[in-house]
Order: structure tokens, then sequence, then C-alpha cells
């Protein structure tokens, strides 16, 4: 079996903030000569580590619309307040992950929860954007919820810890439903160790270091960065330190056009504008 090779590592050190409770590193975005090697993963937003104060009014994001792909919020510290017009919604803590599907059109918010409002205190989260295939895109908006207990807790190594959230992993599944075949794994070490793991050739893999580092090859690599490796190839041989924390995704490509503006992801233009009328319309629906 083929080991695969790293393509490129990305990295961005500047934070900007969405809405006023979210101050992320927006890591991976769409750009045409990237999509390809990473679909069907379209966005990554890291906030990092961040210590909010107290407050009585919720810091987030105000309502806002969706279509044509899903959202996934992985929350490591603190608290979110989810709620959208399908009437998902709830309290994401941390461990905790929340898979929307905006589908045919949504509308939600999210703020930091009234608790973690009143308390303040550390922050850190992972949200995604995962793309649909077209026959997919205008499906029912649908909400996937499951708490830290709900997600499979299985060995990695010696002393080494991976959370099954979506896919497979050994004979093991994850809890999540997803339209098209995607692995999600949660990583952690206590001690060093050397791991591997085997993925579809001809899949797109990323990893996200949140804590700690790995060796690839002769190189080290550390927090804040995401390695996005080849598709060709099968094997992920990696050396993670002690005190690692990461997330890596894998998933099979949606080859197909990919037209994003602001909230929405279709496959023309045309559906483009399809979708900003239809949300001044008010066809996705109300808080």
């Amino acid at each position: 079996m083929e080991l695969k090779k790293l393509k490129t590592v990305l990295n961005s050190q500047q934070r900007q903030w969405v809405g006023n409770g979210f101050f992320v590193h927006g890591i991976v975005r769409p750009t045409k000569d990237l999509q390809k090697h990473i679909s069907p993963f379209l966005l990554m937003d890291y906030a990092s580590p961040k210590k909010f104060t107290s407050t009585e009014k919720p810091r987030g994001v105000g309502m806002h619309p969706h279509r044509g792909f899903e959202t996934v919020t992985l929350s490591y510290q603190g608290e979110v307040e989810h709620r959208d017009s399908s009437g998902g919604g709830g309290v994401i803590k941390p461990g905790d992950v929340q898979w929307m599907t905006a589908g045919r059109g949504i509308v939600h918010d999210e703020f930091h929860s009234h608790n973690f409002s009143q308390q303040g205190g550390q922050f850190e989260m992972v949200q995604l954007w995962v793309n649909l295939p077209k026959k997919e895109k205008m499906t029912a908006p649908k909400y996937q919820g499951y708490s830290k207990k709900q997600i499979p807790n299985l060995i990695l190594g010696q002393s080494g810890n991976l959370r099954l959230i979506a896919g497979k992993y050994k004979d093991q599944h994850g809890p999540f439903f997803t339209f098209t075949p995607i692995n999600m794994y949660d990583l952690s070490t206590r001690q060093e160790e050397e791991v591997s793991f085997r993925f579809k050739n001809g899949s797109n893999t990323l990893l996200l270091i949140r804590r700690g580092s790995l060796s690839w090859e002769k190189a080290t690599y550390d927090k804040k960065n995401v390695l996005v490796f080849e598709q060709e190839g099968e094997i992920i041989n990696l050396k993670l330190s002690r005190d690692f924390e990461g997330l890596i995704l894998n998933g099979e490509p949606i080859n197909e056009p990919v037209v994003a503006h602001g909230p929405f992801v279709m496959n023309t233009q045309v559906e483009i504008s399809q979708a900003i009328a239809d949300y001044q319309a008010g066809k996705m629906g109300q808080l």
C-alpha cells in the first residue's frame, strides 16, 4: 500500500471576528487551487483558546441563512447555544458536536450560552463547512447533535485516544450521518505516539493541530497548522508529541462545480441568485 504524500501546509496567524463571539483563524478557504484537495470540506474556522469576560448579553452571531452545504461545530472549551428554523438547536458543551444540514435553506443563530456568558472563561471551538453533492443541495434541512458521552472513545497507540465523530475506524462507526463518505476523528495523546491511518486512495485528508506537534518525515509542525495530503496513496504515518490534540478530516471529493456567495454554496451562479431571492422572500424559514 502506498503512503500518502504531504501536499501543503496551511496556517493563519491572523484572527478575525465572526460576529462578536468567535475570534477565529480562517485557516482553510475554498480557493480555486485548493478546492480539489480539500473537498468535500469547504472551510475551517478555528477559534483557538481565548478568555472571555462575563457579560449579561451573550456574544455571538445573529440570525443568518445558509443553503447548499452543512455546518459542523465542535466545542472544546466554553459553550455555544444554537437554534434554527428547522426546529433544531441546543447548547453545545465541551466535547459535544453539532452537525447542521442547511440543504434547501435554513436560518439560524449562534451565541455563547447564557451560562457561559454569565461566568466567562476560556473558549475554543472549530467550525467546518461541508459541501453537499448537487443531488442533495435541496434536501430538507436537519439537525444532528451528540453529546461528549455519545461519541465513541477508542484507544490510539499506547496512551492515545481517538474520538470517532463520523465514518469508520477499524470496526467502529461514528454516530453522525453524512451524505458522502467522511471520516472525522479527534486525536489526543498523553505520551509520544507513532500512529498510522489508512484511508481510501483518491480521498482527501486534512489534519488540524490544536496542541503539541507532529513529525512528518523530517519536518515538525505545531499548533494552528493544517496539513493537507495528496489524494494518491492510502497510508498516513504520524509521530505525535506528548499532550497532542488534533482533528483529522477525510472524505471522498465531490467533483462538481463550486459557486459560493456569502452563506450560500451551489453549483451555478443562477442557483446562487435563486438562493438570494428565496431568502429575501422568506422561503428559508424564520426563528
